[in-house]
Protein backbone atom coordinates (compact mmCIF):
# COMPACT_ATOMS: atom_id res chain seq x y z
CA UNK A 1 0.00 0.00 0.00
CA UNK A 2 2.01 3.77 -1.06
CA UNK A 3 1.29 6.57 1.17
CA UNK A 4 -1.66 8.10 -0.71
CA UNK A 5 -3.56 4.57 0.59
CA UNK A 6 -2.21 5.14 4.00
CA UNK A 7 -3.57 8.52 4.57
CA UNK A 8 -6.65 7.52 2.91
CA UNK A 9 -7.49 4.26 5.05
CA UNK A 10 -6.52 6.19 8.31
CA UNK A 11 -9.16 9.01 7.40
CA UNK A 12 -12.12 6.81 6.47
CA UNK A 13 -11.11 5.05 10.13
CA UNK A 14 -11.37 8.12 11.86
CA UNK A 15 -14.39 8.58 10.13
CA UNK A 16 -13.88 11.83 7.95
CA UNK A 17 -13.87 11.39 3.92
CA UNK A 18 -9.95 11.77 2.69
CA UNK A 19 -9.11 15.29 0.82
CA UNK A 20 -8.69 14.07 -2.73
CA UNK A 21 -6.83 16.05 -5.17
CA UNK A 22 -6.27 15.55 -8.73
CA UNK A 23 -4.08 12.71 -9.96
CA UNK A 24 -3.28 11.62 -6.34
CA UNK A 25 -7.53 11.97 -6.15
CA UNK A 26 -8.15 9.77 -8.69
CA UNK A 27 -5.48 7.27 -7.73
CA UNK A 28 -6.84 7.11 -4.06
CA UNK A 29 -10.51 6.67 -4.96
CA UNK A 30 -9.77 3.71 -7.82
CA UNK A 31 -7.17 2.10 -4.80
CA UNK A 32 -10.28 2.64 -2.39
CA UNK A 33 -12.67 1.06 -4.69
CA UNK A 34 -10.53 -2.33 -5.32
CA UNK A 35 -10.13 -2.64 -1.80
CA UNK A 36 -13.58 -2.25 -0.78
CA UNK A 37 -15.36 -3.62 -3.31
CA UNK A 38 -13.03 -6.57 -4.01
CA UNK A 39 -13.24 -7.60 -0.04
CA UNK A 40 -17.19 -7.62 0.00
CA UNK A 41 -19.70 -10.69 -1.14
CA UNK A 42 -19.10 -10.19 -4.37
CA UNK A 43 -21.20 -10.71 -7.68
CA UNK A 44 -21.01 -14.97 -6.52
CA UNK A 45 -24.68 -14.56 -6.75
CA UNK A 46 -26.21 -16.67 -9.04
CA UNK A 47 -29.30 -16.71 -10.92
CA UNK A 48 -31.75 -18.50 -8.98
CA UNK A 49 -31.13 -15.50 -6.55
CA UNK A 50 -29.17 -18.03 -3.59
CA UNK A 51 -25.94 -17.61 -2.01
CA UNK A 52 -24.23 -19.84 0.43
CA UNK A 53 -24.09 -18.79 3.98
CA UNK A 54 -20.50 -17.25 4.15
CA UNK A 55 -21.33 -15.11 1.23
CA UNK A 56 -24.21 -13.19 2.30
CA UNK A 57 -24.07 -9.73 3.04
CA UNK A 58 -24.28 -8.43 6.52
CA UNK A 59 -24.91 -4.97 7.14
CA UNK A 60 -26.23 -4.61 10.80
CA UNK A 61 -23.83 -3.42 12.90
CA UNK A 62 -24.14 -2.94 16.25
CA UNK A 63 -27.86 -3.52 15.90
CA UNK A 64 -28.21 -0.96 13.78
CA UNK A 65 -29.23 -2.05 10.01
CA UNK A 66 -27.78 -0.54 7.29
CA UNK A 67 -29.39 -0.21 4.49
CA UNK A 68 -29.77 1.66 0.61
CA UNK A 69 -32.72 3.20 -0.94
CA UNK A 70 -33.17 1.51 -4.17
CA UNK A 71 -32.97 1.79 -6.86
CA UNK A 72 -32.56 5.21 -6.49
CA UNK A 73 -29.17 5.30 -5.19
CA UNK A 74 -28.24 3.33 -8.19
CA UNK A 75 -28.86 5.85 -10.19
CA UNK A 76 -31.29 4.18 -12.70
CA UNK A 77 -35.11 4.02 -11.65
CA UNK A 78 -35.73 1.32 -14.65
CA UNK A 79 -33.04 -1.86 -12.74
CA UNK A 80 -34.66 -4.76 -12.59
CA UNK A 81 -34.97 -6.26 -9.17
CA UNK A 82 -32.11 -8.77 -9.96
CA UNK A 83 -30.01 -6.07 -10.86
CA UNK A 84 -30.55 -4.43 -7.66
CA UNK A 85 -30.03 -7.18 -5.33
CA UNK A 86 -26.94 -8.07 -7.49
CA UNK A 87 -25.69 -4.79 -6.77
CA UNK A 88 -27.12 -4.63 -2.63
CA UNK A 89 -25.01 -8.45 -2.36
CA UNK A 90 -21.52 -6.96 -4.03
CA UNK A 91 -21.76 -4.12 -1.42
CA UNK A 92 -22.27 -6.20 1.49
CA UNK A 93 -26.05 -4.92 2.20
CA UNK A 94 -28.33 -6.74 3.64
CA UNK A 95 -31.41 -4.27 4.08
CA UNK A 96 -32.93 -2.34 1.69
CA UNK A 97 -35.70 0.43 1.31
CA UNK A 98 -37.21 -0.97 -2.10
CA UNK A 99 -39.84 1.29 -4.90
CA UNK A 100 -42.36 -0.52 -6.13
CA UNK A 101 -41.62 -0.14 -9.42
CA UNK A 102 -39.26 -2.93 -9.99
CA UNK A 103 -41.34 -5.39 -7.67
CA UNK A 104 -44.35 -4.60 -10.53
CA UNK A 105 -42.22 -5.29 -13.37
CA UNK A 106 -41.33 -8.70 -12.17
CA UNK A 107 -45.38 -8.93 -11.45
CA UNK A 108 -45.59 -8.08 -15.41
CA UNK A 109 -47.04 -4.62 -15.34
CA UNK A 110 -47.28 -3.29 -19.24
CA UNK A 111 -44.24 -1.05 -19.38
CA UNK A 112 -46.18 1.98 -20.46
CA UNK A 113 -48.60 2.21 -17.71
CA UNK A 114 -45.44 3.27 -15.07
CA UNK A 115 -43.46 5.14 -17.47
CA UNK A 116 -43.85 8.79 -17.26
CA UNK A 117 -42.18 9.22 -20.58
CA UNK A 118 -44.40 6.72 -22.50
CA UNK A 119 -47.14 8.55 -20.46
CA UNK A 120 -46.94 12.12 -21.64
CA UNK A 121 -46.48 10.61 -25.14
CA UNK A 122 -50.27 8.99 -24.99
CA UNK A 123 -51.17 12.21 -23.98
CA UNK A 124 -53.99 10.65 -21.42
CA UNK A 125 -52.72 10.02 -17.66
CA UNK A 126 -56.34 9.58 -16.78
CA UNK A 127 -56.49 6.78 -18.92
CA UNK A 128 -53.38 5.13 -17.90
CA UNK A 129 -54.18 5.10 -14.07
CA UNK A 130 -57.20 3.70 -14.70
CA UNK A 131 -55.59 1.25 -16.64
CA UNK A 132 -53.02 0.48 -13.67
CA UNK A 133 -55.70 0.53 -11.35
CA UNK A 134 -57.08 -2.08 -12.98
CA UNK A 135 -54.32 -3.98 -13.99
CA UNK A 136 -53.21 -3.83 -9.67
CA UNK A 137 -56.35 -5.45 -8.71
CA UNK A 138 -55.19 -8.25 -11.05
CA UNK A 139 -52.17 -8.96 -9.11
CA UNK A 140 -51.53 -12.57 -7.40
CA UNK A 141 -49.46 -11.80 -4.14
CA UNK A 142 -48.62 -15.09 -3.98
CA UNK A 143 -45.95 -14.12 -7.30
CA UNK A 144 -44.82 -10.96 -4.93
CA UNK A 145 -43.71 -13.70 -2.11
CA UNK A 146 -41.30 -15.51 -5.04
CA UNK A 147 -39.71 -11.88 -5.48
CA UNK A 148 -39.39 -11.65 -1.70
CA UNK A 149 -38.01 -15.33 -1.25
CA UNK A 150 -35.31 -14.40 -3.80
CA UNK A 151 -34.22 -11.71 -1.78
CA UNK A 152 -34.31 -13.48 1.62
CA UNK A 153 -32.66 -16.17 0.40
CA UNK A 154 -29.29 -13.60 -1.04
CA UNK A 155 -29.66 -11.87 2.54
CA UNK A 156 -31.14 -9.17 2.11
CA UNK A 157 -34.32 -7.94 3.94
CA UNK A 158 -36.97 -5.70 2.20
CA UNK A 159 -37.93 -3.77 5.40
CA UNK A 160 -39.66 -0.33 3.70
CA UNK A 161 -41.50 0.00 0.42
CA UNK A 162 -41.23 2.97 -0.82
CA UNK A 163 -44.85 4.06 -2.66
CA UNK A 164 -44.94 6.32 -5.38
CA UNK A 165 -47.82 8.66 -5.75
CA UNK A 166 -49.91 7.04 -2.98
CA UNK A 167 -52.16 9.84 -1.87
CA UNK A 168 -53.52 9.86 -5.96
CA UNK A 169 -54.58 6.53 -5.47
CA UNK A 170 -58.25 4.99 -5.33
CA UNK A 171 -59.03 3.18 -1.64
CA UNK A 172 -58.72 -0.28 -3.44
CA UNK A 173 -55.30 0.66 -5.01
CA UNK A 174 -53.43 2.09 -1.23
CA UNK A 175 -54.72 -1.44 0.09
CA UNK A 176 -53.17 -2.92 -2.85
CA UNK A 177 -50.01 -1.25 -1.92
CA UNK A 178 -50.18 -1.60 2.10
CA UNK A 179 -51.09 -5.60 0.74
CA UNK A 180 -47.86 -5.84 -1.47
CA UNK A 181 -45.67 -4.08 1.17
CA UNK A 182 -46.39 -6.85 3.93
CA UNK A 183 -46.31 -9.62 1.23
CA UNK A 184 -42.75 -8.48 0.66
CA UNK A 185 -41.72 -8.49 4.15
CA UNK A 186 -41.91 -4.90 4.93
CA UNK A 187 -42.06 -3.40 8.53
CA UNK A 188 -43.17 -0.05 6.91
CA UNK A 189 -44.47 1.72 4.29
CA UNK A 190 -42.41 5.10 3.18
CA UNK A 191 -43.45 7.81 0.77
CA UNK A 192 -43.35 11.80 0.12
CA UNK A 193 -45.06 13.67 2.72
CA UNK A 194 -47.89 15.34 2.16
CA UNK A 195 -48.79 19.48 3.76
CA UNK A 196 -52.65 18.67 3.47
CA UNK A 197 -54.74 17.15 6.71
CA UNK A 198 -56.89 15.53 4.49
CA UNK A 199 -54.61 13.86 3.07
CA UNK A 200 -52.65 12.08 6.09
CA UNK A 201 -55.39 11.84 7.96
CA UNK A 202 -57.05 9.43 4.47
CA UNK A 203 -53.60 7.51 4.73
CA UNK A 204 -53.13 7.21 8.15
CA UNK A 205 -56.35 5.53 8.64
CA UNK A 206 -55.45 2.94 6.39
CA UNK A 207 -52.35 2.74 7.88
CA UNK A 208 -53.97 2.04 10.99
CA UNK A 209 -56.02 -0.32 9.34
CA UNK A 210 -53.11 -2.73 8.32
CA UNK A 211 -51.03 -2.17 11.41
CA UNK A 212 -48.09 -1.07 9.00
CA UNK A 213 -46.34 2.15 9.92
CA UNK A 214 -46.20 4.76 7.34
CA UNK A 215 -43.12 6.49 7.00
CA UNK A 216 -43.24 10.35 5.79
CA UNK A 217 -40.68 11.63 4.11
CA UNK A 218 -39.48 15.03 4.62
CA UNK A 219 -37.37 17.70 2.57
CA UNK A 220 -35.72 20.58 3.35
CA UNK A 221 -39.09 22.54 3.78
CA UNK A 222 -40.86 19.95 6.16
CA UNK A 223 -40.91 21.10 9.57
CA UNK A 224 -41.55 19.24 12.59
CA UNK A 225 -44.84 19.99 13.37
CA UNK A 226 -45.41 18.82 9.53
CA UNK A 227 -44.77 15.40 10.99
CA UNK A 228 -46.51 15.81 14.16
CA UNK A 229 -49.46 16.69 13.07
CA UNK A 230 -49.53 13.71 11.14
CA UNK A 231 -48.86 12.03 14.23
CA UNK A 232 -51.96 13.26 15.67
CA UNK A 233 -54.01 11.69 13.28
CA UNK A 234 -53.24 7.97 12.77
CA UNK A 235 -51.64 5.82 15.70
CA UNK A 236 -49.45 4.22 12.41
CA UNK A 237 -48.31 7.73 10.85
CA UNK A 238 -44.49 7.88 11.25
CA UNK A 239 -41.85 10.03 9.91
CA UNK A 240 -39.18 8.80 7.50
CA UNK A 241 -36.48 11.70 9.08
CA UNK A 242 -33.99 12.57 5.97
CA UNK A 243 -30.70 13.97 8.04
CA UNK A 244 -29.69 16.05 5.58
CA UNK A 245 -32.59 17.76 4.64
CA UNK A 246 -33.67 18.56 8.33
CA UNK A 247 -29.86 19.88 8.66
CA UNK A 248 -30.23 21.88 5.71
CA UNK A 249 -33.65 23.05 6.33
CA UNK A 250 -34.42 23.66 9.61
CA UNK A 251 -30.57 24.95 10.62
CA UNK A 252 -30.58 22.05 13.47
CA UNK A 253 -29.68 18.76 14.26
CA UNK A 254 -32.45 16.56 13.86
CA UNK A 255 -31.50 14.90 17.26
CA UNK A 256 -33.76 16.27 19.15
CA UNK A 257 -36.61 15.04 17.03
CA UNK A 258 -35.38 11.43 16.99
CA UNK A 259 -35.22 11.13 21.00
CA UNK A 260 -38.08 12.99 21.58
CA UNK A 261 -40.42 11.00 18.50
CA UNK A 262 -37.86 7.86 17.50
CA UNK A 263 -41.37 5.48 18.34
CA UNK A 264 -42.85 6.76 14.72
CA UNK A 265 -39.24 6.80 12.81
CA UNK A 266 -39.19 4.05 10.72
CA UNK A 267 -35.98 5.15 9.07
CA UNK A 268 -33.77 8.11 8.59
CA UNK A 269 -32.17 9.03 5.14
CA UNK A 270 -28.71 9.18 5.79
CA UNK A 271 -26.91 11.59 3.83
CA UNK A 272 -24.93 14.79 4.36
CA UNK A 273 -25.81 18.19 3.53
CA UNK A 274 -24.65 21.96 4.62
CA UNK A 275 -27.19 24.27 7.24
CA UNK A 276 -28.95 27.15 5.36
CA UNK A 277 -30.08 24.62 2.26
CA UNK A 278 -26.62 23.95 1.48
CA UNK A 279 -25.29 21.19 -1.11
CA UNK A 280 -24.93 17.98 -0.29
CA UNK A 281 -21.38 16.80 0.07
CA UNK A 282 -19.70 13.52 0.72
CA UNK A 283 -19.99 11.44 3.62
CA UNK A 284 -17.95 13.79 7.15
CA UNK A 285 -17.99 17.09 4.62
CA UNK A 286 -21.59 18.79 5.50
CA UNK A 287 -23.00 19.76 8.69
CA UNK A 288 -24.97 16.37 9.15
CA UNK A 289 -24.62 14.90 12.60
CA UNK A 290 -24.62 11.37 10.61
CA UNK A 291 -22.18 9.40 13.37
CA UNK A 292 -23.82 10.65 16.18
CA UNK A 293 -27.28 9.68 14.95
CA UNK A 294 -26.28 6.81 13.98
CA UNK A 295 -24.43 5.90 17.77
CA UNK A 296 -27.50 6.99 19.21
CA UNK A 297 -29.60 4.08 17.05
CA UNK A 298 -27.02 1.76 18.43
CA UNK A 299 -27.29 2.92 21.84
CA UNK A 300 -30.37 3.25 22.39
CA UNK A 301 -31.21 0.03 20.44
CA UNK A 302 -33.68 1.47 18.26
CA UNK A 303 -35.88 -0.40 15.67
CA UNK A 304 -34.66 2.42 13.10
CA UNK A 305 -33.21 1.35 9.26
CA UNK A 306 -30.48 3.68 8.70
CA UNK A 307 -30.83 3.86 4.89
CA UNK A 308 -28.39 5.57 2.88
CA UNK A 309 -29.63 7.76 -0.22
CA UNK A 310 -27.10 9.05 -2.11
CA UNK A 311 -27.58 12.46 -3.79
CA UNK A 312 -23.74 14.33 -3.51
CA UNK A 313 -21.97 15.00 -6.86
CA UNK A 314 -19.75 11.98 -7.91
CA UNK A 315 -16.16 13.08 -7.93
CA UNK A 316 -14.27 13.21 -11.22
CA UNK A 317 -12.11 9.83 -11.62
CA UNK A 318 -14.86 7.90 -9.29
CA UNK A 319 -17.86 6.19 -10.31
CA UNK A 320 -21.28 5.60 -8.23
CA UNK A 321 -20.67 2.10 -6.74
CA UNK A 322 -17.06 3.04 -5.54
CA UNK A 323 -18.85 6.38 -3.87
CA UNK A 324 -21.70 4.27 -2.31
CA UNK A 325 -19.02 1.57 -1.00
CA UNK A 326 -17.03 4.87 1.04
CA UNK A 327 -20.64 6.13 1.93
CA UNK A 328 -21.30 2.43 3.55
CA UNK A 329 -17.40 2.12 5.19
CA UNK A 330 -18.04 5.59 6.72
CA UNK A 331 -21.56 4.56 8.34
CA UNK A 332 -19.93 1.26 9.56
CA UNK A 333 -16.92 3.02 11.17
CA UNK A 334 -18.95 5.30 12.76
CA UNK A 335 -20.76 2.35 14.28
CA UNK A 336 -17.36 -0.03 15.30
Amino acid sequence: MNLDETNSSASMRSGNPETLTSATGVQSRRAFARRVLTALPAAAWVSSGSLRAADKPNSKIAGVQLGLNVPYSFGNGLMSGDEILKNCVQLGLSGVELRTQPVEAFLGVPPELISPKKNVAKGSAAATAGALKDWRKSVSMDRVKEFRAKYESAGVLIEIVKVDGIFQMSDDEVDYAFNLAKALGGRAISTEIAHKDDELKRIGQFADKHQLMVGYHGHATTKPEHWETGFAMAKYNGANVDLGHFVAGNNVSPVAFLKKHHERVTHVHIKDRKFNNGPNTPFGEGDTPIAEVLRLIRDQKWNIQATIEFEYKIPAGSDRMTELARAIKFCRDALA
